[in-house]
């Protein structure tokens, strides 16, 4: 990798290097006259390839890349919104509400589809589908489960072996887990079967795909609900160990989106930024350079839809709401 981790914490302000990232990365001159300050839930082996194609042929600018987990994204955010200048995240639930509340600048002449962006504000520029992950080992028949339901038989027929070797996000702290839950609980009554079923299995709890393809790679898990699958495609050393399912009954698709913050004291960088990002998800697919799913069409080959931006899509983030389904949810999970 050409990038490197900038050491010079003492030119930051205290409330980014007092925080405890995931990865703090800096692209660029130590000396730059201009910073460019992204805050992002997505890991910077993604976004690396991204960024310096984005500086290339720039002088006197850098990024500091920070990234941690999509639910801190909108704490961090909105108890400091002028230490940063992009803001990145696969939640796009707390991604629009941040818009809404009036946190992101308003970018003219974007050439953009109304449902991949929000208020000239808000820009999706790509789209993933939430997927079933598991460990062969688990099949070795090849009888790989391909919907909810034939997951939800598979474990009922051998609980010993599954027993405490399930995962899935824990929602209480994850943005981008909680989204998902929401949308598939909307979708089918199913999925709280399988929760249930989960639950009854001991199932894991986590922050992040990465984790779950980690202990998947090792054994300690055998299957992963809700994992996103670029994470696995990019691991070439997990693909002779594990099988990627998108789940036949109905796919649950989110886009991760990007906004300018308000409170950017660089807005001519940032807005080329977000710029930069749509224009390459919109060319041919050259994964040496955009490592991430390029944005789809609305629906798939079955015709079912993506999660959108819409309104809508804060329903679960009304406190009241939020509670019932966590309770919901812990009852059916935390057994």
């Amino acid at each position: 990798m050409r990038y490197f981790f900038s050491l010079m914490v003492c030119l930051l302000p205290a409330a980014l290097w007092a925080q405890d990232w995931e990865e703090h990365t800096h692209f660029g001159p130590l000396t730059a006259e201009r910073k460019l300050r992204v805050l992002s839930s997505t890991d910077t082996s993604f976004f690396a390839p991204i960024i310096e194609a984005f500086l290339r042929g720039k002088t006197g600018l850098s990024v500091d890349y920070f990234v941690i987990g999509t639910a801190q994204i909108d704490e961090i955010y909105r108890a400091h919104p002028n230490d940063y200048d992009v803001v990145i995240s696969s939640a796009m639930d707390l991604q629009l509400k941040l818009v809404n509340d009036g946190y992101a600048l308003q970018i003219s002449n974007l050439d953009q589809p109304d449902w991949a962006q929000w208020r000239k504000s808000l820009f999706a520029f790509t789209s993933e589908p939430a997927t079933v992950v598991v460990n062969r080992a688990a099949f070795p028949d090849g009888a790989v489960p391909q919907s909810r339901q034939e997951l939800i038989q598979a474990l009922r027929a051998q609980p010993e072996l599954f027993r405490g070797r399930v995962g899935t996000y824990d929602v209480r702290e994850s943005g981008l887990g909680y989204l998902f839950a929401t949308q598939d609980a909307r979708a089918s009554e199913t999925f709280w079967r399988l929760m249930e079923v989960m639950g009854g299995l001991g199932a894991r709890l986590y922050c992040c795909s990465g984790d779950m393809i980690d202990d998947l790679e090792s054994g300690e898990l055998l299957v992963a609900y809700n994992v996103l699958g670029s994470y696995v495609a990019a691991r070439l050393d997990v693909a002779d160990h594990l099988e990627v399912v998108l789940p036949s009954d109905f796919p649950t698709t989110m886009m991760r989106t990007a906004f300018v913050t308000a409170q950017t004291f660089v807005e001519d960088d940032a807005v080329a930024f977000v710029r930069h990002l749509l224009a390459m998800q919109s060319q041919p697919r050259n994964r040496d350079v955009f490592p991430l799913p390029s944005l789809k069409p609305m629906s798939d080959a079955s015709g079912h839809t993506v999660i959108t931006l819409e309104p809508a899509l804060m329903t679960y983030l009304d406190p009241l709401k939020r509670r019932t389904f966590i309770k919901e949810w812990s009852s059916a999970v935390i057994q």
